[in-house]
């Protein structure tokens, strides 16, 4: 019906401290498989071109220290029958694992759309748009700009009167968004 169907799954990342806390990370890497598999079975007559899979950790401002981390759930993430995939990759504690997807560039399947987060959706900062474009651009070097959108760590309004980004905050947050993606398309036409 010309329907896109976006499916949010902090069980391949948050349930990892959150439910499973008393499994090794192998265990839950298992178990995360096991739901993809399941996941992937609900999808068969879905298009992959009109599913995008969103891997959570957990939209809230805290230590995320127990948070496993994307070199683990890599494969797990790219088995998704989707098409696109948003993922977290501005908050502190999971910015620097753009280069799990430079390193492991072979793993990613070549109809792949990537949906980086490029803006926080936990703080009151507003990022710099040449921020925001710098993080586009590690992906675009990584899978081209026909595969990359620029997208948010998580949504502003995750739980009902939880909001710990003021709106208009989050709107200035998503203007730095705009701007940023301008830059990175201006700079890869310049470029290219």
């Amino acid at each position: 019906a010309g329907l896109d169907l976006q499916l949010d799954c902090p069980d391949l990342a948050l349930s990892r401290h959150m439910l499973f806390a008393d499994l090794s990370d192998d265990e839950f890497v298992r178990m995360a498989e096991m739901h993809v598999e399941a996941l992937n079975h609900a999808l068969r007559d879905v298009p992959e071109d009109r599913v995008r899979v969103h891997i959570c950790w957990g939209n809230y401002e805290g230590p995320h220290c127990c948070d496993i981390g994307m070199e683990k759930v890599f494969a797990v993430l790219m088995k998704t029958k989707s098409r696109y995939v948003l993922f977290e990759t501005s908050n502190p504690r999971h910015a620097h694992e753009w280069t799990v997807f430079r390193d492991r560039k072979a793993e990613i399947p070549d109809d792949k759309i990537l949906v980086p987060g490029v803006i926080d959706s936990t703080t009151n900062f507003v990022e710099h748009p040449r921020l925001v474009a710098e993080r586009i651009g590690r992906f675009v070097d990584i899978v081209g700009r026909d595969r990359v959108i620029a997208g948010s760590d998580c949504g502003f309004g995750t739980f009902a009167g939880f909001g710990a980004v003021d709106p208009d905050i989050a709107w200035a947050k998503l203007a730095a968004l705009s701007e940023g993606a301008a830059l990175a398309s201006a700079a890869e036409v310049a470029e290219g």
